[in-house]
């Protein structure tokens, strides 16, 4: 039995989704990404739809990708026109690649209302494009478009359609849930069926409407399925596509039978008296492993590869790779997660480049503030009297809006100050912020002027920026950059607002996050106020108190 083949289709069903856009530039490395993760086809773009499409067909070629081989995306040729004179047609040839998907009508209601003609002609559409394709290509693949709606509402004339590719050559053909409304059942249900009039291998190609494309692409797998089409990160159009971040973990670590944690699943098994995940493809010997290794780990560095190039940030709850994948913020999972990690996660994060983090908030317990301690290098101990402030300094700090899940630096920070290590660094003698607007239709002007006091030495600066707090900031780093030269590497990254109280308006309490990095890290921190200046004032303070405590703490760890 063949092993499941993974066709990325990123680079044209995942550019249809809102709010991306790849340059070529973009398409290029992220072919490239997508060929060390090991996926075994990309698919590049719709030739005749624009000419940057065809230009990456062209560029490709220099990159030689070894495993992975590109595919055109096209349509069967125009009712009206033979194949030999279709353009479509004509660009996919032109793109030069080994392989070319031809997507077709299945749905009836699509041959009877989109392209208005008789059903029988559609058919020819299908078979004979394909065979025109295939005289001149490797190899060619039929995406079934509408296939289960099409099932659905006339199996008969869907089936048909199938033996239609078959007949024209197709080397797959791929069953496609184009609405993204189907269930588990509509696969197994359709795939039986189609199984008893073709033998062209079959696949799956599933969009996520009914958050089920998972699901969905899984079911199909155990009914046969050799090929699924997917997406890094399920983007495309509408809900998205099938997610391969979360299918290919599934397929490899859950279904396979020959997979990095197999063995590690089964002495879990023994020790607790349950079939996995209750599972039969626990066992399966039909699956093979999809990727190695080392290639499974570079999961998330892939799927925030692509949020990078999107330029959206990534889904921090999404399965496997996502920051809060393995994040835990009770204080029981935390006791539980010391004690064996298997007591709150399905599966070792390391195996797709994840890790476990623990969150501090209102809800932690002894287990969080020891767990988070030894990241930092802290030793505590649960009966440490410096947990029990911490713990209660937290839970004041949170009743009045702080929040230290995404200021991690900040609470860093606080362990220190509980322990009596945190160095004051500068004092605050003052500051003023001056934002004016001299005139209608023009940018308002901003200006910060402070004073500050180093080692008993006064210190007075003023800058400008673009609004009151990057002014502040610059202003302070300005005055403190004299006795830390180091603070010149800082950079504000991010900078968050959110209102706290509802129903006080302008007068609100409100939060700021503040991201900063330097060249070695990024760090989080975190201010609350009713005036937005100060609460930013906290976070910019915390930023740069612990930019200088890392230094030091670096430092410390160099000479020894």
């Amino acid at each position: 039995m063949k092993d499941v083949l993974i066709y990325d289709t990123t680079l044209r069903d995942g550019c249809q989704a809102e709010d991306i856009s790849f340059t070529l530039e973009d398409k290029l490395r992220i072919a490239a990404k997508l060929a060390e993760l090991g996926i075994d086809y990309i698919e590049g773009g719709f030739p005749g739809s624009n000419s940057r499409d065809a230009e990456f067909f062209k560029e490709v070629k220099k990159l030689r990708l070894k495993h992975a081989k590109i595919a055109a995306f096209g349509m069967t040729r125009k009712a009206s026109t033979r194949p030999s004179q279709d353009t479509g047609l004509k660009a996919l040839l032109d793109a030069g690649t080994p392989v070319v998907t031809l997507v077709g009508k299945t749905w009836d209601l699509h041959v009877r209302e989109d392209l208005r003609i008789p059903k029988r002609a559609n058919l020819e559409l299908v078979s004979d494009s394909i065979a025109y394709i295939k005289e001149r290509v490797d190899e060619v693949i039929f995406d079934a478009e509408h296939f289960f709606d099409g099932f659905r509402c006339n199996p008969e004339y869907a089936l048909e359609c199938l033996k239609a590719a078959e007949d024209g050559g197709a080397d797959w053909i791929i069953l496609c849930d184009t609405n993204g409304g189907s269930i588990p059942g509509d696969i197994l249900a359709a795939m039986t069926e189609a199984k008893k009039v073709i033998s062209t291998p079959l696949g799956i190609h599933c969009h996520n409407d009914g958050e089920l494309a998972v699901a969905n692409s899984m079911a199909a797998v155990d009914m046969g399925a050799r090929q699924v089409q997917g997406t890094i990160n399920g983007f495309g159009e509408r809900c998205g596509n099938l997610n391969l971040c979360s299918f290919i973990p599934n397929l490899q670590l859950k279904m396979a039978k020959k997979c990095a944690s197999v063995e590690q699943l089964k002495e879990i098994q023994k020790l607790n008296d349950y079939r996995p995940h209750g599972s039969h493809f626990f066992d399966s010997p039909e699956i093979k492993r999809l990727l190695s290794e080392e290639q499974l780990r570079k999961m998330r560095e892939v799927s925030h590869f692509l949020y990078e190039l999107a330029n959206l940030r990534p889904n921090k709850h999404q399965p496997y790779v996502g920051d809060s994948a393995f994040a835990h913020k009770g204080g029981m999972h935390v006791a539980g997660i010391l004690k064996n990690r298997l007591t709150y996660e399905h599966m070792d994060p390391e195996l797709v480049g994840n890790r476990q983090r623990v969150l501090v908030s209102d809800l932690a317990g002894r287990s969080n503030i020891v767990y988070k301690a030894k990241e930092y290098g802290i030793q505590l101990q649960s009966e440490d009297h410096a947990i029990q402030d911490i713990l209660k300094r937290i839970k004041d700090l949170e009743a009045q809006g702080y929040e230290f899940e995404a200021a991690e630096a900040s609470f860093e920070l606080l362990i220190q100050e509980a322990l009596g290590k945190k160095k004051k660094n500068f004092s605050l003698i003052g500051f003023r912020v001056i934002d004016e607007k001299r005139k209608e239709g023009e940018d308002p002007i901003s200006e910060a002027t402070i004073m500050v006091r180093v080692d008993g030495v006064e210190e007075h600066a003023a800058a400008m920026g673009n609004g009151p707090v990057n002014a502040l900031d610059r202003a302070l780093r300005k005055a403190l950059t004299k006795f830390y030269p180091s603070l010149k590497e800082i950079e504000l990254l991010d900078y968050k607002v959110r209102v706290l109280s509802s129903g006080e308006g302008t007068g609100a309490s409100v939060r700021v996050l503040i991201e900063s990095g330097d060249k070695r890290d990024r760090w989080g921190t975190v201010g609350v106020s009713r005036n937005v200046i100060e609460a930013s004032w906290q976070a910019v303070v915390d930023s740069i108190d612990y930019k200088l405590y890392k230094d030091s703490r670096h430092s410390r760890e160099t000479k020894i």
